[in-house]
């Protein structure tokens, strides 16, 4: 296994281990500058959503696709507060884009063939990821400050504070 890279200088390098399969989040207690979020896509293909998790920048449109031979919808929600997001038909070979302005957790579905959902976290953070099969996450290029950790597994969140300095971090989280 190679050696982890350094982070950019001034920056600082964050390691943890949550549960499999959780999502983590670092967010600043003070505002931060970010580069603009880049546009995420979630396509329809073989009656699936894919990927089946995805975590979006709130603000950044989402290209929702449909690569399937058959029409879909895409109906989305916010799982904690049940408001709608919408709900659009889409046809073989086209796109709907939409942009997330509220953080949460979003539920996807097509009406038309139930069996198909996902999932959508919007965060006003670049610091979310999903951890992999051995609950490890890393955080690359980190400013220094003060930091909210949180994280969400089995339906629920869990969150403390950290504080990241140059170089490398290790983080436990609850």
């Amino acid at each position: 296994m190679p050696a982890p890279a350094a982070p950019a200088a001034g920056k600082g390098r964050i390691e943890g281990r949550a549960a499999a399969g959780a999502i983590v989040m670092l967010e600043p207690k003070t505002p931060h500058e970010f580069p603009p979020p880049e546009t995420a896509a979630m396509d329809q293909v073989s009656r699936t959503f894919s990927p089946p998790l995805l975590i979006v920048r709130t603000g950044a449109a989402v290209e929702f696709w449909n690569s399937d031979d058959t029409l879909h919808n895409v109906h989305v929600g916010n799982t904690d507060t049940g408001e709608p997001a919408f709900n659009v038909a889409i046809p073989t070979g086209e796109v709907y884009r939409y942009t997330f302005t509220k953080n949460g957790l979003y539920h996807v579905a097509c009406d038309v063939h139930p069996e198909m959902t996902a999932d959508i976290v919007s965060v006003s953070t670049p610091f979310a990821v999903q951890t992999g099969p051995d609950g490890a996450f890393v955080f690359d290029d980190v400013p220094p400050g003060s930091y909210v950790v949180r994280v969400i597994a089995g339906g629920r969140t869990s969150e403390r504070d950290a504080d990241v300095v140059s170089g490398s971090n290790n983080v436990r989280v609850p």
